[in-house]
């Protein structure tokens, strides 16, 4: 085994839980909103916006995923409640994967009945189920069933795609007549295994195409523009960092940084902590992939 792996693969398991520290105060990004908890599940409910257009009807959306959708949460919940008034809920778990969202593996899982997808699905009754997932690969979450991408790379993907397809199922069943969309979200460049993010990207498109679901490239937003699965700690700031000088990190430099010196992973600017929670921290990162979600849903919505 490669020994840029297994740092890797160490340093991935210690940054499961990465989040900041809720005492810092919350994600500074504009909006900023307020989130309330119920159970492991965060909900944001409707508020009006004078961005959203009066003759889009406002959706309905939940958002599961791992640490980074842990990380996301509550600024993906301001924009999407902002611009398109839209009823968020949130139930993402560090360290998860695909399956851990499925019924009928509660006893395995880092997710408890209550928050998998299905249960949820039919709890909040959503118009869209956006899904992200950096792709478990070092079996950390025991649904997994020990398949590394390390040790037994088709088996992963294989694994991963039957999963993906069971996940799109069980969702579209508990929508019933009201199915709801799926928005797979892709991901950014790995500095350890370029290729795994491609193939699972690859793998979220041909679901979205097969399911009728949608694409949210996130991913491109914090990729050069050089090489999209070029992994790089900084990129240079855009327009919108450029006027709101906290998401331009080096303005001197035309830069901003999107991890920081200890986390290759994790787009959140703030310490990582062992209990997983939204970033307290104003994050170029985290503001790009988010505001790539919310146009994805609401290029959809026209």
């Amino acid at each position: 085994m490669r020994k840029p792996w297994i740092v890797g693969i160490v340093l991935g398991v210690l940054l499961l839980g990465a989040c900041g520290d809720p005492a810092s105060g919350p994600e500074g990004a504009p909006p900023a909103p307020e989130v309330r908890g119920t159970s492991a599940a965060t909900r944001q409910g409707a508020a009006a916006s004078p961005r959203a257009s009066a003759s889009v009807r406002a959706p309905t959306v939940l958002y599961l995923g791992d640490s980074l959708a842990m990380e996301n949460q509550k600024v993906l919940g301001g924009l999407l409640r902002d611009g398109l008034h839209a009823k968020y809920t949130s139930a993402p778990y560090s360290g998860t994967t695909l399956c851990d969202y499925l019924e009928g593996t509660a006893v395995r899982s880092l997710v408890p009945a209550a928050d998998k997808a299905a249960a949820l699905v039919r709890s909040t009754h959503p118009d869209f189920v956006v899904l992200q997932f950096w792709g478990n690969s070092w079996g950390y979450t025991p649904c997994m069933d020990g398949i590394t991408y390390d040790a037994a790379r088709s088996k992963y993907f294989a694994r991963y795609a039957a999963d993906a397809k069971t996940l799109t199922e069980q969702i579209a069943a508990a929508g019933g007549a009201r199915r709801p969309k799926v928005v797979w979200v892709l991901q950014g460049p790995d500095p350890i295994t370029p290729d795994r993010v491609r193939r699972v990207n690859a793998l979220y498109e041909e679901r979205a195409r097969t399911s009728d679901g949608l694409v949210a490239d996130a991913g491109k937003a914090v990729s050069p523009a050089t090489g999209r699965y070029t992994w790089s700690q900084y990129l240079p700031c855009t327009a919108y960092e450029h006027a709101h000088a906290a998401y331009c990190t080096q303005p001197g430099r035309d830069r901003t940084a999107l991890h920081r010196d200890d986390d290759y992973l994790h787009f959140c600017l703030a310490p990582t902590t062992s209990t997983p929670k939204p970033c307290p921290a104003r994050s170029p990162g985290i503001l790009r992939i988010a505001r790539a979600i919310a146009r994805a849903i609401g290029a959809h919505l026209g």
